[in-house]
Formats: C-alpha cells, sequence, structure tokens
C-alpha cells in the first residue's frame, strides 16, 4: 500500500476510478483510518463518489465498528442518489449488523428495491452476529419460499445460530438440494453445526466423509470434542493429525489445550508443551496463558509460575491467570504477592479482581479479601459485579461468618445472581445452617433450576442433621422436574497412561485386586480413628449398606489404584469431575496418614494437597 499511494500521489490526476482503488486497497488491508480519510480527501478534492465508492468506505466503518461515521457515508449515499443501488444497500446491511445495529440494517434491508442473495445472506448473518437466532433461520426460510437459492455465505452466515437438531437437518436438506455439500467450508460448518446441537457423533461422521480434510476440519472436531468433554478423542485426533502431517496453527493447539484442562494429565501437559516449543509457538501469549492455565490444573504450579516468568510480554491475562491458579490451591498469600507486583506495571481489571478475590476465599484471607474488595472502587475505579460479590459471599460464609453474610447480600446494590445465592448455600453445607439453607436454595431453584449440584447440596444439609423427610421431598422435586445428577469420574495417570473410574467401576483389569486392597485400607483408617460420614449417602438403605456405598466412590477406588501402581515415594494425583464429598476427604486425610503418601486431589472447585493426615485447604473448602 506504501508504494501504491506513492504512485497515486505522483499521478497529475485523479478520477473516481483512481481513488476507489486506493479507498479499496486500504479499507482490505487493514487500514480502515486511512480508508475513510482518503474518502473525505476525495470530496474535498471534488471528486464525487460513485456506487463503488460506498461499499469500500462502508466496510472501512464496518471494521472499525464506527457506526456514526457510517450513518454519515449513509447520509452521503442517500444524497448522491446511491442509497437504492444493490451493492450500496448491502453494504449498509453488513455495516449495521457489525456494528450491533441490527434494527438499522433490517430498515435498510426492507426499503431495498432489489435485493440478490447477497442482500438475504448479509441480513441472515446481522440477525446471526447479534444473537438475534429466531430472526435469522426466519428471514432464511422467507427466503427459501421466494425462491432465492441460498449459496455457501448464506449458509455460513446462518450455522452459527443452530442448536436445535430440527433445525440443523432441515438446513442439512437445504445443503443437498442445492448442491452445496461437496463444498470443504459447508462440510466444516455442518460438521460444527451438529456438533453444538450435542451430536458429536454425527459431527465425527460428517468429519470421516470429508476427503480432502482441511485444518478448519481438524480444528473443528478436535474442539467440538473439547466442548462435548470427550478429551481422550481430542487427543487422539490431535496425534492422528500430526501423523497426517497436518500442520497445526495456535487455534488448533489451543482446542487441544483446552480439552486436555478436564483431564489434568501431566504426561499430555509436557507432551503438548513440547509440541508449542518444537513448532515455535513459544512467545505467543496466548497459547503460553494457556499452557499457565493448564500446568495450573496439572497440580504443578512450578511449571506454570516458569513459563510466566519466561514470557517476553506478560498481559493482564497471564497475571490473572497465575493469580487464578495460586488461588485454586490455597496459596493465597503468593497470589496477593503476585497482584502486587502487577498494579506496578498495569492497571487490573475486573477478572483480576475475581481471580485475587477468589484467592483470598480459598486461604480464608479475610481481612485482605475486604481489602482487596473495597480497593476496587476506591483505588481503581472498577465496579464490582455479581461475580465479585459472589467471592465476598464465599469468602463470609467458609469463615463462618453467615449472618454477615446474608446482610452483605441484602446490601447489594445489583441483584443477586444464581453465583451469589449458590455461595451463602454452599456456606450453609459447611456450618449446619439448615434455616438459612432454606432461604438461599428458595431463590436459587428459581434462578437456576437445571443446575443438579443446587439440589444435591441442599438435600445433603437436609440429610446431615436427619430431616430424611425434607431431603426426599428435594429428591422428589428433582425428578419432577427432569434434572438429573451428574455422573462422578475420577482420573488417575499411572505410568504414562490415564485411567478412569465411577462408582463401584468394575471395568480396570485389576479390579478383584482393588477391592481386596480398599477392604484392607478401609480397616487400617478405621482403627486410625475414621468415621464414616454416611449423611454423604443420599439413597434410603440400612447405615451398613450405606458405609459400603461409601467404599466404592470412585475416588477412593481410583487411589487405591495408585497406591497399587506407583511407587512408594510417588505421589498419588488423582482429578474428580464433581466437588469431592465430604467422607472421601475425610477418608483421604487418614489415607495419607497410615500410608504416608502425598496424595493430590483437583475436584471442580480447587486442589487438595493431602499430606500426613493434613489437607492444604485446612477442611476450608
Amino acid at each position: 500500500m506504501h508504494y501504491a499511494f506513492t504512485v497515486f500521489s505522483a499521478a497529475p490526476s485523479h478520477d473516481v476510478f483512481l481513488w476507489n482503488v486506493l479507498i479499496r486497497g486500504f479499507a482490505d488491508t487493514g487500514h480502515p483510518h486511512r480508508a475513510i480519510s482518503l474518502y473525505y480527501r476525495m470530496r474535498e478534492a471534488g471528486v464525487e463518489p460513485d456506487n463503488f465508492t460506498f461499499p469500500f468506505v462502508l466496510k472501512a466503518c464496518a471494521g472499525l465498528g464506527d457506526v456514526e461515521e457510517g450513518e454519515r457515508v449513509h447520509s452521503d449515499a442517500a444524497e448522491f442518489g446511491y442509497e437504492s443501488n444493490v451493492f450500496v444497500g448491502n453494504s449498509l446491511v453488513s455495516m449495521y449488523g457489525k456494528c450491533g445495529r441490527v434494527e438499522a440494517a433490517r430498515r435498510v434491508f426492507d426499503r431495498m428495491l432489489e435485493r440478490n442473495v447477497v442482500s438475504w445472506s448479509v441480513m441472515v448473518g446481522a440477525f446471526v452476529q447479534n444473537g438475534c437466532f429466531g430472526d435469522a433461520m426466519g428471514l432464511f426460510w422467507r427466503m427459501v419460499e421466494e425462491r432465492v437459492r441460498p449459496n455457501r455465505v448464506t449458509i455460513l452466515n446462518l450455522v452459527p445460530g443452530v442448536c436445535r437438531m430440527n433445525e440443523a437437518d432441515e438446513i442439512y436438506r437445504v445443503v443437498l438440494e442445492n448442491g452445496l455439500d461437496s463444498d470443504i467450508c459447508i462440510q466444516n460448518a455442518v460438521m460444527v453445526m451438529y456438533s453444538k446441537c450435542g451430536r458429536v457423533d454425527l459431527a465425527r461422521g460428517f468429519f470421516d466423509k470429508i476427503d480432502q480434510k482441511d485444518l478448519v476440519s481438524w480444528s473443528s472436531m478436535i474442539e467440538a470434542y473439547a466442548r462435548a468433554d470427550m478429551p481422550m478423542e481430542a487427543f487422539e485426533l490431535f496425534q492422528q493429525m500430526k501423523i497426517q502431517r497436518i500442520c497445526p496453527d495456535y487455534v488448533t493447539v489451543l482446542s487441544v489445550i483446552s480439552a486436555c484442562l478436564n483431564l489434568a494429565s501431566l504426561r499430555q501437559a509436557r507432551f503438548i508443551h513440547g509440541f508449542i516449543v518444537r513448532s515455535l509457538f513459544e512467545g505467543q501469549s496466548v497459547v503460553e496463558t494457556a499452557m499457565i492455565d493448564l500446568y495450573m490444573k496439572c497440580g504443578r504450579t512450578e511449571y506454570a509460575r516458569q513459563i510466566f516468568d519466561r514470557m517476553h510480554e506478560q498481559n493482564l491475562i497471564s497475571w490473572s491467570t497465575m493469580i487464578a491458579g495460586y488461588g485454586m490451591h490455597g496459596r493465597g498469600k503468593d497470589a496477593l504477592e503476585l497482584f502486587d507486583r502487577l498494579k506496578c506495571s498495569m492497571k487490573p481489571d475486573h477478572i483480576t479482581f475475581v481471580s485475587l478475590l477468589s484467592a483470598c476465599s480459598h486461604a480464608g484471607l479475610i481481612a485482605e479479601g475486604w481489602q482487596c474488595f473495597n480497593s476496587m472502587t476506591r483505588e481503581f475505579g472498577i465496579v464490582p459485579r455479581t461475580e465479585h460479590y459472589a467471592c465476598m459471599v464465599d469468602l463470609l460464609g467458609r469463615a463462618g461468618r453467615l449472618k454477615e453474610a446474608q446482610e452483605f447480600i441484602q446490601s447489594m446494590p445489583i441483584k443477586p445472581d444464581s453465583g451469589v445465592w449458590g455461595a451463602l448455600l454452599g456456606a450453609c453445607r459447611i456450618h449446619s445452617n439448615v434455616k438459612l439453607a432454606e432461604f438461599a436454595a428458595k431463590s436459587l431453584l428459581e434462578l437456576d433450576p437445571e443446575n443438579s449440584g443446587r439440589y444435591v447440596l441442599l438435600s445433603n444439609i437436609y440429610r446431615s442433621l436427619g430431616k430424611t423427610e425434607e431431603a426426599n421431598r428435594v429428591r422428589g422435586l428433582m425428578k419432577q422436574r427432569g434434572v438429573k445428577k451428574t455422573a462422578g469420574l475420577t482420573f488417575i495417570e499411572v505410568k504414562n497412561k490415564l485411567y478412569k473410574f465411577t462408582v463401584g467401576d468394575q471395568s480396570n483389569p485389576q479390579s478383584d485386586l482393588i477391592y481386596r486392597e480398599l477392604e484392607v485400607l478401609m480397616g487400617r483408617i478405621r482403627e486410625a480413628g475414621y468415621i464414616p460420614d454416611t449423611n454423604c449417602v443420599l439413597y434410603d438403605v440400612e447405615e451398613e449398606m450405606k458405609e459400603k456405598m461409601l467404599y466404592l466412590h470412585s475416588e477412593k477406588l481410583a487411589i487405591v489404584f495408585g497406591l497399587l501402581n506407583s511407587g512408594p515415594e510417588t505421589a498419588i494425583r488423582i482429578m474428580k469431575n464433581l466437588r469431592v464429598c465430604g467422607d472421601c476427604h475425610t477418608a483421604t486425610k487418614f489415607i495419607s496418614a497410615v500410608t504416608g503418601r502425598e496424595i493430590v486431589v483437583r475436584d471442580a472447585h480447587r486442589f487438595h494437597h493431602f499430606i500426613r493426615g493434613i489437607c492444604s485447604c485446612g477442611d476450608y473448602w
């Protein structure tokens, strides 16, 4: 563009064609400011714009998201008589849509005297971009009824808004009817569409049928597996991709990291890290930050800190990720120290404060938490959001200050959301306050009726206090509403291989040995003082049966498997997809004491490091 502008400047005269060429060049090469500036220079030079000028200038306005500038150009188009031109009209619809003014886009579309397939496609895209999925679908079917044949752009604009299977099937029928199914971009889009509808199996079927898979095909399928919480499938596909010599980009790498976050597999984390180094992705802050998060969730804070300290450019997201990681491990003091360093180089944002307040909550740092919360507005001009209030309720509630937490909620200047009430309900579980739990649950079950964890938590509180009838009522309500409890899974990595356990699992080849050893181990910890917490069993059965059911929890099976298959100096590391239950937490403390082994448990909320009968959370989780 530098050379093009030099030639343009040296020309003895400039007609509208030359101005258009240069405006388009700047708009297409990521210099929208210069494109708009050149447009006004053209006007000052007395050269009238034509029907080609306005689409280029409107594209530049859309690139900047500058709707006010776009409106001025729209006014010029009307003044020069080009508003009714189909190409200018299409550009106006696109500009308004990309600037978030979908109503204005629709008004332009409705006033167009002539529409082509681009007009319809752009309007559909504007609806989808602005979250108006119902309007997008309605317009698409109106387009089909008016016998305007959709093209690849129409489909590509529409599919990001599809989330229902019946809609997906109908759109795919249109794709087939219009002969678009052989287009690689459409094939990829259809694959993503079905995965977003929850049918990863169908998405994989489309993936397997693509003859010439491109990078987008592989990346999209890996991302679909990651989003569906199928990390092992995502990782296997990534390895197949490497065998096929398809070179991943950073988007693919981020999808693989996202999938592995759910596994907490150190072996896979090291493999991905090695790949990043060999493939020269080091130095890309978004990839390095993702690796920091992955190592933190694998329980290796030292590896995460090494990457952080070596980063060429530490941005706000990388700082916040490190702070959140320390918080997850109960290292609140380290999180506060890092925050003090952050303040010397840049201004924290609301996400940083969520990470910091959460770290204070996990570590029980009440005074420090209040200080951080008050400094948000006073020092940094950040207005607290519901997630900050939820962190403070969690902080107060965990410390047993339930009355203070309740008063804090009542004094909130904004309406409490499910996160705030959930924090209070969790605190009620810790401190067995059934009256306040009922108060919190009433609001919570209205705001978040599909979350099974809320019902289970309230039911556990009732059962722990011997209120069996109330506990059964909550379970009945859960059943009535069709809410199903998420199945508990525990993962453990032994000798570079990942194993999965469910409650009462019999699928492991060593199952007989595991159960024999478990029986011996439970006897040893009973002698050491362990008493089973049968309140954690939600079924109405005899006390002896409840104890046996507790023994079958996936955490205990995974720990025993680790003890059987690792050296006496090796730490046992397991990952639970849900919050670890109270009985398993107590049992693990005793197991670490009688075996002399360090046991690290990552659950859905935080890390627990068990050493010699003591947990790093201080029973404060």
